[in-house]
């Protein structure tokens, strides 16, 4: 049995090594600057519920874009917030030079609120290229421009961004401070790295919504959530993997510092718990089979490091077989999460990875069961 395992961990490491590799292959997205054509505009779409204590941040960030101001307008979708945000939005849309518009949705029961908010946001919509973040994010100078130049050059149908979270208080950390935040970062670094080389590869799997952008004619002709409008979670990668099928290998990941956005890692337990459970609630639903046999095999080698760890704990002679294949895992694990921690500008956190490598098995354990539980709370509502 020790053998087999030592075969599925080898597997795993070579797909470690080759996501490093392909990390290596991303090009830096935009080459070189292009004069955008005068009739270009995009629409920035920002779905929001009770974000009053971020939304202010976020539009100020919008004001610093150094695409100019004509090329682009700023519509915020609000899902019947409660607090303050659309006082804030109000105040500051008098007080800004932005073409911000405030979109009302009525306070509806639907499938996926988030969904619902995009989709009336692209009706009005003026831009012919879509750009999505949330309202909690923030971005910087170049951001918008970083994208539009990306688009010009490249003539892709769909842009996915990098995101990573906001710093963690200053180190030394404390558990219900810093270190919760850095292993979020760490752990979420992983997914945004996979998800970008998966992309460049030609496999688009994992995308973000705080930093996504396609062509509004694309959202139209793949009839935009259509067909998952009823899954709360997904606005983004349902909507990757529609366009990647209908526009094979006109997707790309954009690897550039200046289009990082960064956004809030969650507070406590019981945020992080509702939203692992939400992500995870979209690939419980996702029934092609190349997800499926990645989710199981990432479940079964986090499995069975557990068990090697038992093993080497309950061995009294030191076990030269199981330490080998405990490393075979650990370094070219190491050695992909640094380089995606390193570009999201990180570097500090880098001794922390080998302490979120030892957790991991259990969190990926505990959600993989905890994701066939049905329904989750998110932003004061119970979703399915």
């Amino acid at each position: 049995m020790i053998y087999t395992f030592g075969s599925i961990v080898l597997l795993y490491a070579f797909g470690c090594l080759w996501l490093s590799w392909q990390w290596w292959l991303i090009p830096k997205r935009p080459a070189s600057n292009l004069t955008i054509p005068a009739d270009f505009k995009l629409t920035l779409i920002v779905p929001v519920r009770n974000e009053a204590v971020h939304i202010g941040a976020l539009l100020r960030d919008l004001e610093q874009q150094t695409l100019p101001k004509n090329h682009f307008e700023v519509i915020i979708a609000n899902d019947a917030s409660t607090d303050n945000t659309v006082a804030i939005v109000k105040a500051l849309e008098e007080e800004m030079v932005l073409d911000l518009q405030l979109l009302n949705l009525p306070d509806e029961q639907v499938g996926s609120p988030k969904k619902r908010a995009i989709t009336q946001a692209i009706k009005v919509a003026k831009g012919g290229l879509i750009v999505t973040t949330d309202g909690d994010c923030r971005v910087s100078a170049k951001w918008l421009e970083t994208i539009v130049q990306t688009y010009l050059q490249t003539g892709v149908k769909m842009i996915s961004g990098p995101v990573t979270f906001l710093e963690a208080p200053t180190l030394p950390l404390s558990f219900r401070g810093g270190i919760f935040a850095v292993f979020q970062t760490i752990e979420f670094a992983s997914l945004i790295g996979a998800g970008g080389c998966l992309i460049e590869a030609g496999y688009p799997t994992m995308c973000n919504g705080a930093n996504l952008a396609y062509e509004r004619g694309a959202f139209e002709e793949v009839g935009g959530y259509e067909g998952v409008d009823q899954i709360a979670s997904g606005d983004d990668e349902f909507l990757l993997q529609k366009i990647s099928q209908r526009f094979p290998k006109v997707i790309c990941f954009l690897k550039n510092q200046d289009a990082i956005v960064s956004t809030q890692s969650q507070p406590n337990w019981k945020a992080f718990y509702q939203q692992r459970v939400r992500w995870a609630s979209k690939w419980a639903v996702d029934r092609r089979v190349a997800t499926m046999v990645v989710a199981i095999f990432v479940f079964l080698v986090n499995f069975i490091t557990l068990f090697l760890w038992e093993e080497l704990l309950r061995s009294k002679a030191e076990d030269t077989l199981l330490l080998v294949i405990l490393l075979l895992k650990l370094v070219p694990e190491f050695i992909f999460l640094t380089l995606i921690v390193q570009y999201l500008g990180k570097s500090k956190w880098l001794i922390y990875i080998p302490l979120v490598q030892f957790v991991y098995p259990l969190y990926v354990l505990f959600f993989g069961i905890a994701a066939q539980r049905k329904g989750y709370e998110w932003k004061g509502r119970k979703l399915k």
